[in-house]
């Protein structure tokens, strides 16, 4: 990147941080999908398809947790906007080698809900860290990425 050109979130005058007005620009349906994955023991995940995990049943339990993140992701990342996200959908599934977890957030507004997808992916994976922290002392929480992300008219 040039030197000269301007950032979106940065005063390019005082070169502080500065949230982007996104008030002129016309409301679209957004939708973002990120995913996530935490690779645990054979045992941790057996023990979770059991429903034998002493906080209790981790899957639901990551998935209420991510939905509760996405809508605190202005309240944790300073320069997003708030947004009234219509839909956040967190599907945490056992894999052979851990758990994945997958977000979807939709909003009708004037920016994206990529942030807010990711914050539920990221949340979910640590809520399975916590969850399963006592018995696996060799959990990765692997790759979290933005896999879909669209904007249409209403």
């Amino acid at each position: 990147m040039c030197m000269t050109e301007k950032f979106s979130h940065i005063n390019n005058k005082t070169g502080k941080a500065n949230m982007v007005d996104v008030g002129d620009k016309p409301e679209s349906l957004r939708i973002a999908v990120a995913t996530g994955f935490i690779k645990l023991s054979p045992e941790t995940v057996k023990m979770i398809n059991e429903n034998t995990m002493k906080k209790g049943e981790v899957l639901s339990i990551s998935e209420f947790a991510g939905i509760m993140a996405a809508k605190k992701t202005p309240e944790l990342i300073p320069l997003c906007h708030q947004l009234n996200l219509t839909k956040v959908d967190v599907k945490a599934n056992t894999e052979t080698e851990g758990v994945r977890i997958t977000a979807t957030t939709k909003c009708i507004g004037q920016t994206g809900v990529e942030m807010e997808a990711l914050t539920a992916v990221s949340i979910g994976l640590l809520t399975v860290y916590d969850m399963c922290k006592a018995i696996d002392k060799n959990m990765i929480i692997g790759e979290v990425k933005l896999v879909k992300k669209s904007k249409s008219k209403r």
